[in-house]
């Protein structure tokens, strides 16, 4: 199954249900996310729009590639768009009209097998559950096929599952009921976050990807892992790239407002250290539609904002702030969150 059919129908056939399935106004708001992950030196950051422009709704033909030499911690939050308290319907379904994924790779999934048998191919998506309390699971899913192969390794203590492609992060939501707010796909890196539903809602959708740690290019944006881990009392998934590294990524808080996370690297960060990767077609067709930026500010240079479409914006400096999202409602995963990166800093 190519790679972006695969997310859209995890996307929808695994969210939402615990078992089966599973604008400069703005930057004021991001003032009031939190306070900066920790004393350090603030750094300002390069973005650099790699977008192109496509008719399919579901290729990711948006990319926002994050760059410093110097960065070693940076914040990560979610938060529901500007619109969200209007929602009365909300379109999550997958939009193939004009998609063509024929020329997709694809790698077939196996399921383990007795010594000396060959593996047997797996035809249906399996869902795991690696690990479960009352207020926190991760749930694993192999799939049929991906576009890389699964392997991966997921540890939670002394307990390693392998052969995942994807993992999820669920969590009791203010109304007790579970909910999923965090995903990740092993094989290439790619996270999607939620917060908490609004409570005229019963769920909402994923739309934004990113990517954490050494982006590179193979077919497209990556992160090469060799291992992901996880420690249940602090929320940390720990990153063991595959070239050598690693980077903590915390859920600091979660809320029917916004998630955040907060990153950090072991030394300073590869120099491409994170990049968000979304789809554009049209304003109204599309989960991230405009950003907006604030630069760090200097002595004897004020900070500056900026603000522009998606496909229109340049690449830009010293960045202290980035906000990427919509501020009308789209067709295309109507409730998928707002993305916000802050918080640059060097040790």
């Amino acid at each position: 199954m190519p790679v972006l059919a695969v997310r859209a129908f995890a996307r929808n056939a695994f969210a939402g249900n615990r078992f089966a399935k599973p604008i400069l106004g703005l930057l004021a708001c991001c003032v009031l996310l939190g306070a900066p992950i920790a004393r350090a030196e603030p750094v300002g950051v390069t973005v650099r729009n790699e977008s192109v422009a496509a008719t399919c709704a579901e290729t990711d033909n948006v990319t926002l590639s994050f760059v410093s030499d110097k960065v070693s911690r940076f914040r990560i939050v979610a938060r529901h768009p500007a619109y969200a308290g209007m929602l009365r319907v909300d379109r999550t379904e997958p939009d193939f009209d004009t998609c063509d994924f024929s020329g997709d790779p694809t790698v077939p999934a196996t399921a383990p097998a007795p010594a000396g048998t060959p593996p047997v191919a797996t035809t249906a998506p399996k869902r795991i559950t690696i690990y479960e309390t009352p207020d926190l699971w991760l749930t694993g899913f192999v799939f049929p096929s991906f576009w890389r192969a699964a392997t991966v390794p997921f540890r939670v203590g002394t307990e390693v599952t392998q052969g995942l492609h994807m993992v999820q992060l669920w969590v009791r939501g203010e109304n007790q009921q579970p909910e999923e707010v965090l995903v990740v796909y092993p094989p290439d890196g790619y996270w999607r976050a939620r917060p908490l539903s609004p409570a005229h809602l019963s769920s909402t959708a994923y739309g934004s990807s990113f990517l954490l740690g050494p982006v590179e290019q193979a077919e497209r944006p990556l992160v090469r892992l060799k291992e992901i881990g996880f420690a249940p009392q602090t929320r940390t998934f720990t990153l063991s790239f595959a070239d050598g590294g690693k980077a903590r990524l915390k859920l600091a808080g979660v809320d029917r407002d916004s998630l955040t996370l907060e990153a950090e690297f072991d030394g300073t960060a590869p120099r491409t250290f994170a990049a968000l990767r979304s789809m554009y077609v049209t304003e109204g067709n599309a989960d991230v539609a405009r950003v907006s930026w604030r630069t760090l500010a200097k002595t004897g240079t004020p900070a500056t904002i900026g603000e522009a479409p998606v496909l229109s914006f340049t690449d830009a400096d010293n960045v202290a702030m980035l906000w990427a999202g919509r501020l009308v409602p789209s067709r295309h995963n109507t409730s998928a969150p707002d993305f916000f990166f802050d918080g640059f800093a060097s040790r």
